[in-house]
């Protein structure tokens, strides 16, 4: 879909294995701007294939990954992807953690 800007999938328990299918599309979409995935348990495994979309994806200009499970190791791999991804202007990740 080229017509889509913006998707809210919050809540949705996409988890990390799920972050990797929607990684897959990210590297082929040109037009979504803003994508929430709040809430989705989703691990530092996870950030390290949606940093590797984002290395492609020059579309997307808004992030929100709060409320998930990405520790350092992750937050390195999107920190990573910063340095690269010129179109993204807002990256949400309040209250990461790891659940007990």
């Amino acid at each position: 879909n080229q017509s889509l800007t913006s998707l809210h999938l919050r809540g949705n328990k996409i988890s990390s294995e799920g972050s990797k299918w929607l990684s897959e599309t990210l590297k082929i979409n040109q037009s979504l701007t803003s994508l929430n995935l709040e809430y989705n348990e989703i691990s530092s495994e996870g950030s390290k294939w949606l940093s590797e979309a984002l290395k492609i994806n020059q579309s997307l200009t808004s992030l929100d990954l709060g409320i998930n499970q990405i520790l350092s190791e992750g937050c390195k791999w999107l920190s990573e992807t910063l340095k690269i991804n010129q179109s993204l202007t807002s990256l949400n990740l309040v209250l990461i953690f790891q659940v007990q």
